[in-house]
């Protein structure tokens, strides 16, 4: 029976056994058996006329329990979908094939569900009705241009995302889990030095529960805060901006010593020329600074850090959570006796653990291509690029640093140890 989308039934914990046959991976699916649906506070009242037209012909209505009670009318089976959100997927999949609605906030493919799903489904499978998104309604509300401004889900993911975007005069909107997460978020902010930050808190836009307020990030906080919520912030204050460029300050990742310092990362990046989607092999990573830094370069890059010591892969993952890029995946391990599963990177950086070995298994694993730069300080690391690179080509670079020091009353130079770089296209 179709699901007419006017008349009032109750939410069922389970949804009845499927009228029609359900479908197979490998048997032929009804096109668009899926629809995706966009909704927002307004529920039904500000549906198009298409999605008014697919939920009258549904068999099955699948969403967030606030998203099905924006829907009182409706009187076919529903599922509220779990939480975590990937648990919610195979439950769909098992309805393939029938007549099925997927509720989700807003624009489904700008930090929505949809994007999630699709990804199972073969094009024809579904059809998407998008709602405004929570961003264009908080632009809406702000006066802010959309497109000069840092739109941020931090609904499922940690507040250090916005590090990388801090900077006085950065217009910055971000979803929040819940209510509670704007203290949080104003504590963050004001621990970094941004709490004169502008802070316009937008709680249900686009609904009649709709209450948009204005507060400094080191304000006493807000503690009624409703779901769903957004904030913009007006960035402000005397923090610490991190770089654009390659080469972070030193005192930026914590370590204990086992760091690539400054001028010589700055080089190190140059060298591996990260492109935008690329992914890296950080071998023998230390502090995790090289890989850090190559996610900085781009939001679409991928980094796999590996780090024998223990406490130093811990420490990694801190810097890099920080910093705003936790999505470096750090390995423990030791190559060459082990490297990453997976397909192969663009570009791969030894900065410890260099040996004939690692690179012989290097060369026989990576496709024609790869990118590779070591970084050697040991006159045995040394002998060992010199050799190779005599084999197999690339540049040698030798870089010597000095720093001025006191010398009396008066300043010299003090030399640091040398470095030979190695950078090699397989």
């Amino acid at each position: 029976m179709p699901c007419p989308a006017r008349r009032r039934a109750s939410a069922l914990a389970s949804v009845v056994p499927p009228r029609t046959r359900t479908f197979g991976m490998a048997d032929p699916v009804p096109a668009g058996w899926l629809t995706i649906i966009g909704i927002g506070e307004d529920g039904l009242d500000g549906l198009s006329a298409a999605s008014r037209a697919a939920l009258a012909d549904a068999e099955l209505v699948m969403g967030p329990p606030r998203h099905l009670s924006l829907l009182p009318a409706l009187t076919c089976p529903t599922i509220e979908w779990p939480a975590p959100f990937a648990d919610g997927i195979a439950r769909l999949l098992a309805h393939r094939g029938r007549r099925v609605i997927m509720l989700v906030s807003g624009d489904p493919f700008w930090f929505g569900g949809g994007s999630s799903v699709v990804k199972h489904l073969d094009r024809h499978e579904w059809k998407a009705h998008a709602a405004p998104s929570t961003f264009a309604l908080a632009a809406a509300e702000l006066g802010w241009a959309l497109q000069d401004s840092m739109c941020l889900g931090l609904h499922a993911a940690p507040l250090q995302r916005l590090r990388p975007h801090l900077a006085p005069g950065r217009q910055i909107i971000a979803l929040l889990r819940d209510g509670a997460a704007v203290a949080d978020l104003a504590a963050y902010l004001t621990d970094l030095g941004f709490g004169p930050s502008r802070l316009h808190v937008m709680e249900a836009l686009g609904g009649p529960r709709a209450r948009v307020r204005h507060v400094r990030a080191d304000a006493p906080p807000l503690r009624d805060v409703a779901h769903p919520v957004a904030v913009g912030i007006a960035t402000a204050g005397e923090g610490e901006v991190l770089p654009v460029t390659s080469g972070l300050p030193d005192d930026l990742f914590a370590s204990d010593g086992q760091i690539t310092k400054r001028p010589i990362r700055a080089l190190t990046l140059s060298a591996l020329a990260p492109r935008a989607g690329e992914t890296l092999w950080d071998i023998g990573a230390g502090s995790g600074s090289i890989g850090i830094e190559w996610l900085l370069s781009h939001p679409a890059n991928a980094a796999i850090a590996l780090e024998a010591d223990p406490v130093r892969a811990a420490r990694a993952r801190v810097n890099a959570a920080a910093l705003g890029v936790d999505r470096l995946r750090v390995i423990e391990a030791r190559a060459p006796e082990r490297l990453p599963d997976g397909p192969a990177p663009d570009a791969v950086f030894i900065g410890g653990g260099l040996s004939p070995a690692l690179l012989e298994m290097l060369w026989a694993r990576l496709p024609a291509g790869t990118r590779l730069v070591a970084n050697a300080v040991t006159l045995e690391s040394e002998a060992v690029l010199t050799h190779w690179q005599g084999a197999k080509g690339g540049s040698l670079l030798r870089v010597e640093l000095a720093d001025a020091a006191p010398i009396g009353s008066r300043h010299g130079w003090k030399a640091r140890y040398p470095v030979v770089q190695w950078s090699v296209t397989l």
